[in-house]
């Protein structure tokens, strides 16, 4: 299924320290997007979360919420 989703985050919540180089001297910020069966009060069903190394998900550390979102478009009908 394909689906578009509108998502904000906020700025003030991303660790620097996990910007990355790339190749050409680009750099990034590696996120997840999870979306939801169901969604909330405010009608979000996706969150944005910033990625976890395998160190952190073995220690079972917090994620990093950075936003929320929602399906604005799907394949299946939204």
């Amino acid at each position: 299924m394909a689906m578009i989703i509108s998502a904000s985050i906020d700025l003030a919540k991303i660790d620097t320290s996990k910007i990355v180089a790339g190749k050409n001297g680009e750099k990034y910020y590696n996120i997840s997007i999870n979306v939801n069966d169901e969604a909330d009060q405010y009608g979000n069903n996706a969150s944005v979360t910033t990625n976890q190394s395998k160190v952190e998900r073995d220690a079972k550390a917090p994620k990093t919420y950075l936003g929320n979102g929602k399906t604005v478009w799907s394949s299946q009908g939204t």
